[in-house]
């Protein structure tokens, strides 16, 4: 019989055996490699997205769109989501998981070097602007061209009409190559996060899992860090770089109109995805798992839904040689699987309110520090780099630490969840008391006849002392007078004269400054920042530690996504989710975001073919209420979703239990009966061999 079973052994481990013989990478360095893969394809794709973000005012100036639009670009990446997620996720995870990872990173990079095509085909970059940069100061025009009155009627009449030439003008549709090469990077992007996260899930031991996905998520915050850094300083470059004379060039970083080398930062970033796909090619479909391990990993909570412990190598579909049609007829099945689950569902409602928020308030976060704080792009976004991202990526690390160390189950994970979320709401509504002042414009903040105090109400950029100059109502070319009021242009302060050249022009003669024997004004905006620099460090820490608190969370969140459906629904609930909040939250959320902001908005820019385009001023105190407004309303939304949820949760864990109870009675009822017929068999045996003692000791005797 043992010989029997040797050979049971051996003819059914033969193929084991087999694949023992030949060489092969340790498991758990195949694992590591896969996960630092991993790791360098998230901080890829997650520096581009960030790019993405830090390049929103400047796309909005290059292509002269408002900020909806830029919206629809943005979203424009979660559209590529939607195309392929749904099938890569549930199809992807039967396949050769780390092939499919590298052919989306390769999408990836070529979708970056598309957005940064049209720098290459459009024209240079032309700002409406009365400075001119000429060598002998002494033949600049004058500012302010007199002119009849019927002049000026004909003149305000026509600051509409496009200018001549337009027919050839490609600057108006140059956005579509950008928004064309965001769907392809998220057509790229769809199958690293559900089929990465499932491979580690699937392969590493499960006290380790809730740690590497946390150093995965939180390389995947890192990446933003390099990403907003790049965008800073692709800001701080002009976006004609090497093909003009930065000489001539009469407008600063600082100043609404400036557009920097948006351009630059995506070509670095397509080299750096490209590079990301390389290690992929050389990873194994599936890792071997030792039986012991593989018995070992499943959660209590899972283990409730195996009907057949003995079915542990049926767990990773990957292994298995199952044909197309084959999957094909169980995706339905299995998707209403999923949704039949309430707790997934109440997740998932929870989870697309809250991204609606969360990717709303990232999308124009560096713009409102821009126009709220009156900060410069670069600037911006070199503090969103260097002070907010980090702070999120340190609290998702420890998040997960926490998770491990407290050894949270479902329940735990979803209540620190939940606590961390709601102690940041209450944080950020301190955000509605940093307020700053508008900037003093005179026609657009300030009436004329009134320069004291800032009115929201509608006015004119005409007045009684500009009346004499053939000025546009539509230009954007503010310059700051004596009296540190912001004026639209030279035009438009009444300025008669200039001289100096370029950035160091000074006009003089300015009958609206009004200064008592110095009628002077300089090109640019007024400074105007006292108010703004006290209050902006304290917007700073706040901001650092609420997104510290919030991004806590992160992980057990996402564990808890994880473990409250069916191990082998893993990649399809991955998947799903992802594909619901970017279908509902990471598409519109941008661009009604964008949309509203635009309703404050108090000075467009003219396209030079006509049509508004990028707005110039905003209303501040309207921009923060609406701002954070609908950021917080939609959180306070999402909280009170929780409360079925979490009162779903703990019925089900307890219906659980009871059935684990049951199970484990039923279990132990079949193995006493087991036993009894064990020890009937043996207590016959007994009795036989007793009665054959008894013969021979009858036999012996006679």
């Amino acid at each position: 019989m043992e010989v029997g079973n040797e050979q049971g052994r051996a003819q059914g481990n033969g193929r084991s055996d087999a694949a023992a013989g030949k060489p092969r990478t340790s498991p758990c360095n195949s694992l590591k490699m896969f996960l630092v893969a991993l790791s360098f394809a998230y901080f890829a794709k997650a520096l581009t997205g960030s790019y993405m973000k830090s390049t929103i005012t400047q796309l909005e100036r290059r292509f002269d769109i408002p900020s909806y639009l830029i919206g629809v670009i943005d979203g424009s990446f979660e559209v590529g989501n939607l195309l392929v997620i749904a099938f890569v996720s549930y199809f992807g995870a039967k396949l050769h998981r780390p092939k499919i990872i590298a052919v989306g990173c390769v999408l990836m990079s070529i979708g970056t070097f598309i957005i940064a095509l049209p720098h290459f085909i459009i024209g240079r970059y032309q700002y409406e602007t009365s400075v001119r940069w000429v060598v002998n100061s002494t033949l600049n025009p004058s500012p302010c061209p007199v002119g009849s009155p019927a002049d000026l009627a004909q003149d305000r009449k026509l600051s509409h009409v496009p200018a001549t030439g337009c027919e050839g003008d490609s600057n108006l549709s140059m956005w579509i190559y950008v928004l064309l090469g965001n769907v392809l990077r998220g057509i790229g992007e769809t199958p690293v996060q559900p089929l990465g996260i499932s491979y580690i899930d699937d392969f590493a031991s499960e006290e380790n899992a809730a740690l590497y996905v946390g150093c995965v998520q939180t390389i995947s915050v890192v990446g933003p860090v390099f990403g907003y850094l790049l965008g800073s300083l692709c800001a701080k470059i002009y976006v004609d770089i090497g093909f003009v004379k930065m000489e001539t060039i009469t407008i600063t970083p600082s100043d609404a109109r400036w557009v920097g080398a948006w351009w630059l930062g995506y070509l670095i970033a397509g080299v750096i995805t490209l590079l990301s796909a390389i290690p992929f090619w050389f990873l194994p479909r599936s890792l071997h798992i030792p039986g012991a391990q593989g018995s070992e990993k499943c959660t209590p909570e899972q283990t409730r839904f195996i009907k057949d412990p003995h079915s542990g190598k049926h767990k990773y579909p990957a292994d298995q040689n199952t044909t197309f049609i084959e999957m094909a007829k169980d995706f339905i099945p299995s998707l209403r699987t999923l949704l039949g689950n309430p707790v997934y569902l109440i997740y998932l409602c929870v989870s697309i309110i809250q991204l609606n928020s969360l990717i709303g308030m990232v999308t124009y976060k560096p713009k409102y520090i821009e126009q709220h704080f009156r900060q410069s792009a670069s600037k911006a976004n070199f503090l969103m780099g260097v002070i907010n991202i980090p702070a999120v990526a340190l609290g998702m690390f420890s998040g997960g630490l926490l998770m491990k160390r407290l050894k949270l189950n479902i329940m735990g994970a979803a209540r620190f969840a939940f606590g961390t979320s709601l102690i940041g709401y209450i944080l950020s509504l301190f955000f509605f008391a940093m307020s700053c002042e508008n900037a003093k414009v005179a026609g657009v903040t300030l009436p004329y006849i009134s320069l004291d105090s800032i009115s929201y109400d509608t006015h004119s950029v005409f007045a009684a002392c500009n009346s004499d100059c053939f000025c546009s109502a539509s230009d954007w070319d503010p310059v700051c007078g004596e009296n540190g009021i912001t004026y639209v242009s030279p035009c438009l302060a009444g300025c008669a004269s200039s001289s100096g050249s370029g950035k160091n022009t000074v006009f003089s003669s300015c009958s609206c400054v009004g200064v008592a024997g110095n009628f002077t004004a300089s090109t640019g905006q007024c400074p105007e920042k006292d108010d703004c620099d006290r209050m902006f460090p304290y917007f700073l820490a706040l901001s650092v530690i609420t997104s510290f608190i919030i991004s806590l969370g992160g992980t057990p969140g996402y564990m808890f996504l994880i473990r409250c459906i069916k191990p082998q629904l893993k990649s399809l609930a991955l998947g799903f989710h992802a594909l619901a909040t970017r279908t509902l939250a990471g598409i519109p959320a941008p661009i009604y975001f964008g949309a509203i902001i635009d309703t404050t908005c108090l000075k467009w820019g003219q396209k030079r073919c006509g049509g508004l385009g990028a707005c110039r001023i905003y209303n501040t105190t309207a921009y923060r209420i609406a701002y954070l407004g609908l950021t917080l309303s939609l959180r306070s939304i999402s909280f009170i979703i929780c409360i079925p949820g979490f009162i779903l949760l703990s019925r089900q864990l307890k219906k659980e239990e009871r059935n684990a109870v049951h199970g484990a009675l039923a279990n132990g009822g079949t193995e006493l009966e087991a036993l009894r017929k064990e020890e009937f068999v043996v207590s016959n045996s007994d009795q036989s061999q007793q009665t054959a003692d008894n013969s021979t000791d009858r036999e012996t005797r006679l």
